[in-house]
């Protein structure tokens, strides 16, 4: 194992053990085969911040911050999808959709974009798990004016 590898291994494994999201005691909270409602009811919107990092490489969060490989996600609940950032230039495909970010198709999208809007741009495989994305929704919402 390279060096780089092993720091790496251990920088993540540093990081988990820091990270005290109380995951276990929420899961039995929210009960057994929760709903996405059972699971905003356990979701922290503190333990999706952290989640979000994974989509800062291409998201900002922050209000007038300017949009990067994505749009800026500030205020995204109840917008009409592809029109939260009048600077980016969203596929039509999204434009077209005619729908509004609100729990339920923002958890839908982290879980599989191209299965909510097929000919979307965004280059994410997706978010498999659902305290994770009703974490996310969290604090998107908490980010939302």
């Amino acid at each position: 194992m390279s060096v780089r590898i092993a720091v790496s291994l251990l920088l993540l494994l540093a990081l988990t053990g820091c990270a005290d999201d109380r995951r276990e005691e929420r899961l039995r909270a929210a009960g057994p085969r929760p709903t996405l409602q059972a699971l905003l009811k356990v979701a922290d919107a503190s333990v999706g911040a952290r989640k979000f990092r994974q989509c800062a490489g291409c998201h900002t969060i922050s209000k007038g911050a300017p949009d990067t490989g994505g749009p800026n996600l500030h205020g995204i609940f109840g917008q009409e999808f592809g029109r939260n950032s009048a600077r980016f230039g969203y596929t039509a495909a999204l434009r077209d959709t005619g729908r509004r970010w609100d729990a339920q198709t923002l958890d839908a999208w982290m879980e599989n974009p191209q299965k909510v809007v097929p000919g979307t741009t965004m280059q994410f495989g997706g978010m498999a798990d659902p305290l994770d994305r009703a974490d996310l929704i969290a604090y998107l919402r908490s980010r939302s004016d």
